[in-house]
């Protein structure tokens, strides 16, 4: 072996596994026909776009073109509600998918159904998979990723689908490219991190910190099988039907009085100090919520303990809560009901709501408390604040004046998402376009200046 062969052995890029496919729906627009026939052309492929760009028909209409190619069932994997909406949605679109609750259902053709009801499904017959608001494999250890890694382990066609795979949440990143097969999470952090030991995160794990050489190479070979964009301008097309409306975020604190030993507020850190506080404000942050919440049409009320959830429901007339005990078909029928307008005020869990659903016939939402969590803060208010909505949005964040520090840790968390999405779409956007266009790979050819000298001892064993 050359030392050029070698070098090029060390690349990483992922090789196509796909086929290459014409005949794709008419509905699709022009960035979304040319997405899909990259990830058929990939094989094994992730589309990490930001909400209302339209995954839904792109993941239809792959899976519609996997089942004519290997003439074998495609199944569709979504979240509660998000997977009768997506069935409504292929009829639409003249795409026939099948909503399933048990393998008997199955069909030689599209398929959908519940992440809940895996279990009753044989997945060896399907020739592809789609996970719809794939973050659900974000946790390397949970039990639903080791379930999904192990069923569809040798589906030769999958393709991964969300809007909020953060940049900077490794464990995401690999677990999906564990997923589709593109490398092992272990891999991937061994070639691309340094075991950072004084980079611990909040559960006292060890870190993981990206190699400061490496990060364009990462970026690089993200993009050899995953898509990330924010508006179709980021791979070369127009991009100007896809300006969002105004949002407006609210910030409403609830003022805390002291206890007289000190002049100022002392905010609350650990995570008993936080609940307290929650607590002690939660009559006057549902008072503030049932104010606003009843001077509009449709409005969605976000919290994130079963206490606040009773609290609003009693207090908010006409509200439907829903919780996480709830039975699947009170939540299907709430959440429905709401996209048609039935359901005037619908209170619930980011965990529970706030992932999947289409939701721009509202335009009015409040987060009664905040946790620490960015990303559900985010898909919560992207149910509303996406492409299609033709009002600005309003959004009402209540919180404590003592729970401050929670605020603040979501806008860090959302300033750091930002620039690094930035970044990485500005790494990854030149070469997705030439592979979009040209169907060509450009490689940087390395020409060494000083010519290599193996050791003795190495040279006996090449």
């Amino acid at each position: 072996m050359t030392y050029e062969e070698f070098l090029r052995k060390k690349e990483f890029y992922v090789s196509p596994s796909g086929f290459v496919a014409d005949d794709l729906n008419c509905h699709l627009f022009d960035y979304q026909k040319a997405i899909v026939k990259w990830a058929l052309r990939k094989g094994q492929a992730a589309l990490f776009e930001d909400t209302g760009l339209g995954k839904t028909i792109q993941q239809l209409s792959w899976a519609d073109s996997v089942n004519k190619h290997t003439h074998q069932p495609v199944l569709i994997l979504a979240p509660l509600a998000v997977a009768e909406q997506t069935a409504k949605e292929a009829a639409k679109f003249g795409i026939s998918c099948k909503l399933c609750e048990s393998h008997d259902d199955i069909v030689n053709g599209v398929n959908i159904t519940n992440y809940e009801k895996i279990h009753k499904f044989d997945t060896s017959v399907f020739s592809g998979i789609v996970l719809d608001e794939s973050s659900i494999i974000k946790s390397y250890s949970g039990k639903t990723t080791k379930d999904l890694q192990e069923r569809f382990k040798k589906t030769p066609f999958k393709l991964c689908c969300t809007a909020t795979p953060s940049p900077n949440d490794y464990t995401e990143i690999g677990t999906t490219a564990e997923f589709l097969g593109v490398m092992p999470r272990s891999e991937m952090l061994s070639t691309f991190f340094i075991n950072d030991s004084m980079g611990k995160n909040k559960n006292g794990r060890i870190g993981w910190r990206l190699k400061g050489h490496a990060e364009k190479n990462f970026f690089k070979w993200i993009s050899s099988w995953a898509m990330m964009i924010k508006n179709p301008s980021d791979i070369g097309f127009d991009g100007t039907m896809f300006e969002l409306p105004k949002l407006n975020l609210n910030e409403i604190i609830v003022e805390t009085e002291t206890d007289g030993s000190s002049l100022f507020v002392e905010y609350a850190e650990t995570l008993d100090e936080r609940r307290k506080a929650r607590k002690e404000s939660v009559s006057e942050r549902v008072q503030l919520a049932k104010k606003i919440a009843e001077s509009s049409d449709q409005f969605l009320v976000w919290c994130d303990y079963n206490y606040e959830s009773e609290a609003l429901h009693k207090a908010i007339s006409n509200s439907v809560e829903v919780k996480g005990s709830d039975l699947p078909e009170h939540k299907k029928n709430a959440m429905i009901g709401f996209s048609n307008g039935n359901v005037k005020c619908l209170i619930s869990k980011p965990s529970i709501c706030g992932f999947g659903m289409n939701w721009q016939n509202c335009h009015e939402m409040i987060f009664c408390g905040l946790s620490d969590s960015y990303e559900q803060f985010y898909q919560a208010i992207r149910r509303c604040w996406r492409f299609g909505q033709k009002n600005d949005v309003n959004v009402y964040v209540i919180i404590s004046e003592k729970e401050m520090e929670v605020l603040r840790n979501i806008k860090r968390k959302q300033s750091e998402h930002e620039r690094m999405t930035r970044e990485m779409i500005a790494i990854m956007s030149e070469r997705l376009i030439s592979e979009i266009n040209n169907y060509v790979i450009e490689k940087s050819e390395y020409k060494p200046m000083i010519a290599m000298t193996l050791p003795q001892w190495l040279q006996a064993h090449v």
